[in-house]
């Protein structure tokens, strides 16, 4: 691979997701600003701060591929943010208990030193069982998912909250669309299966 492989993140659930395509890569925290512009819909957000987090780091790494992504939930038509602490964990998944959540992920890798950058946003809904106010705090000391949207780890003990799940790839909910990463690192020449080249 002939420009290293940037993840523009400080997220531990997005550095285990990228390590199963098996390439080599470094990760670097972008520092933008992560608040919504007035009227802006959960799928425009997660697109745009997908973009921004990897160009905010193409100086830093001038001749790399950087991989920007982020996530927004999004419950009746508002978004739902990290709850940060119990109570406002509990909080959201009282509100999300018996109805839909749709994420919304975006996804962009730039080529920094060309300056191309091709981006998409990828969907997936849950859709929560009818849950009490004993199994939301049983849940919640568990996990203690205060740095995830929606408040659940769909990777741990979170996917007994829900009834059905709806979407193309499930690396999606955790906060990195696999499936179109592929893809996209396609379009730049990189492809995980590809075989090793011999000596």
């Amino acid at each position: 691979m002939a420009s290293p492989l940037i993840l523009a993140s400080s997220s531990p659930y997005r550095r285990a997701l990228l390590q199963q395509l098996h390439l080599p890569f470094r990760h670097a925290a972008p520092r933008i600003n992560e608040e919504a512009r007035p009227g802006e819909d959960a799928g425009t957000l997660a697109l745009r701060l997908a973009q921004e987090k990897a160009l905010a780091l193409a100086k830093e790494h001038p001749k790399a591929l950087i991989i920007g992504s982020d996530q927004v939930a999004e419950y009746e038509g508002r978004i739902l943010g990290k709850p940060g602490n119990r109570t406002k964990a509990i909080a959201q998944l009282q509100a999300c208990s018996g109805n839909k959540v749709t994420f919304h992920t975006g996804l962009s890798l730039l080529d920094s030193e060309s300056g191309r950058q091709a981006s998409t946003v990828e969907t997936f809904t849950v859709y929560f069982r009818p849950l009490t106010l004993a199994q939301i705090e049983r849940y919640v000391e568990l996990e203690k998912p205060y740095d995830c949207a929606g408040s659940f780890k769909v990777e741990g003990l979170g996917i007994a909250l829900f009834e059905k799940l709806e979407g193309t790839d499930i690396n999606t909910l955790v906060g990195l669309p696999l499936i179109r990463l592929v893809d996209l690192l396609g379009e730049f020449g990189i492809n995980p299966l590809k075989p090793a080249s011999k000596e």
